[in-house]
C-alpha cells in the first residue's frame, strides 16, 4: 500500500531534452515539492514506481521574470529531482502513475 504523501512529494515528471539525454544513465528527473527532503524523493519514488534508488540531486530553478500585456509578472521557483536508479532498472516516465 503506498502512502498519500509520496504523491504529495512528487509534483510531475520533468520532460525536457536535457532529461531524455539523463535517461541514457539510468536517471529520472521529476519536479517535486519545495520542501521535499532527498530522503522523502528516495522513498517516494521506490515506493510509487517499485525501483532502488542509489541516489538524488535536487536543484531550485528560480522563477522567471515573464511581461504579460505589458504588466511584469514573476514565475514561482520550483524544484527539480535527478534521480539515479539501479543498473536494469527503468521508469517510463511517459504512461504516468
Amino acid at each position: 500500500m503506498t502512502d498519500l504523501r509520496h504523491y504529495d512529494v512528487i509534483v510531475s515528471p520533468a520532460i525536457t531534452e536535457k532529461s531524455t539525454m539523463a535517461s541514457e544513465q539510468n536517471q529520472v528527473v521529476f519536479n517535486v515539492a519545495k520542501k521535499a527532503t532527498k530522503p522523502e524523493i528516495k522513498a517516494a519514488v521506490e515506493a510509487l514506481f517499485g525501483v532502488k534508488v542509489t541516489a538524488v540531486n535536487t536543484l531550485v530553478r528560480k522563477g522567471k521574470v515573464k511581461r504579460f500585456r505589458g504588466t511584469i509578472g514573476r514565475q514561482s521557483d520550483f524544484k527539480r529531482a535527478i534521480v539515479t536508479l539501479v543498473d536494469g532498472q527503468s521508469i517510463d516516465v511517459a504512461t504516468g502513475l
